[in-house]
């Protein structure tokens, strides 16, 4: 298997790190992803081993590899983009970059509302957004759903990423779903009011900002919870969590996930490494390399996210994340999120 990387710089685009000179020949798969973990490299392994097709990776960050593919063209040697974040699966579907796949095998192993209506692309793990919260301050989570994060009992407590976040920006894609633009103006209205202090960093610092009682309750995808968890148990012995609207419509949850591009020139083995990543097996190790929960509802998680507990999850489709990202960023501007 041969690997390559690139970075978002535009120079580095231009130069074009070829994939190689033997990009078109049969027998071949060209993967141009975002992600970026060892386990990956089982999954390539594997599915040479079981197809006989050699995998070429070219990995990058999305908006990267999103604009790379667009500029490629007809050119292109991408067969799959493989990426995190509904929203930027849409970044790519705008462009007009997947084509749309039927596969029976997708179809029936991936859930619905975690992949594209169209087959443009499909999820194969998913990240659940939950809400934290300073146990030293609060005997009971001071909420238990999104929109509690409005109440005015929760002023000064709010922890938080910005509003460029793409996580945040799914999550209030979400809420315009469930309840109108101007509903999700005034919850993110209110949660602005809610702020312990101005967003700043990532989802672990929103985590640690609860364990140290800057704030009193954050929000961030569970597998950074996880790992502080694993690597740091003592820092966060004071935080408990919730998977949010248990009582309703359920969790926010969002995917990693890829989809076939529409020059690709080896289209054939492009389906057939999507219908290995449904398969048990890739499941496992796809979902494993960041601590997600796999898409395919057979697949168990591991034992670290058995340890958080059951949860619902919300089953809208995660396209309506993409669609209404745009709307999303307005509101977050019109409000003050920075």
């Amino acid at each position: 298997m041969r690997a390559y990387a690139i970075t978002a710089a535009a120079a580095t685009l231009a130069a074009g790190l070829a994939v190689t000179s033997a990009a078109h020949a049969q027998g071949e798969v060209n993967i141009y992803s975002a992600r970026h973990y060892q386990t990956d490299q089982r999954l390539y392994d594997e599915f040479e081993k079981r197809t006989g097709i050699e995998v070429n990776r070219l990995q990058g960050k999305s908006d990267a590899l999103i604009q790379r593919i667009k500029s490629e063209g007809r050119n292109t040697p991408a067969d799959v983009l493989v990426t995190v974040d509904a929203g930027r699966l849409w970044r790519a579907e705008h462009e007009g970059l997947f084509a749309q796949i039927d596969s029976e095998v997708l179809n029936d192993r991936i859930p619905a509302n975690l992949r594209h209506p169209d087959g443009e692309w499909f999820g194969f793990s998913s990240r659940a957004r939950i809400i934290l919260y300073n146990k030293d301050r609060f005997e009971e989570p001071p909420v238990t759903t999104y929109e509690g994060l409005a109440d005015d009992k929760l002023e000064g407590e709010v922890c938080i990423r910005s509003s460029s976040n793409i996580y945040n920006q799914s999550l209030l894609a979400s809420l315009i779903e469930h309840h109108g633009a101007e509903g999700a103006q005034e919850w993110a209205a209110n949660v602005v009011d809610n702020f312990a202090r101005e967003p700043e960093g990532g989802d672990t610092d929103q985590i640690m900002g609860v364990a140290a009682g800057e704030c009193g309750v954050a929000v961030a995808n569970h597998y950074y919870f996880v790992r502080v968890l694993q690597n740091q148990p003592e820092a966060v012995e004071n935080v408990g969590y919730v998977f949010p609207n248990q009582d309703g419509r359920g969790t926010h949850v969002n995917i990693s996930g890829a989809g076939v591009i529409k020059n690709s020139p080896h289209r054939e083995n492009a389906v057939r490494f999507l219908e290995f990543l449904a398969s048990d097996f890739a499941q496992r190790y796809f979902a494993d390399g960041n601590n997600e929960y796999p898409t395919v509802p057979e697949v168990a998680p591991n034992t670290k996210l058995k340890k958080l507990g059951d949860f619902k999850i919300d089953d809208i489709n995660v396209s309506a994340y993409g669609e209404n990202q745009p709307e999303a960023q307005r509101i977050f501007d019109r409000v003050g999120w920075k």
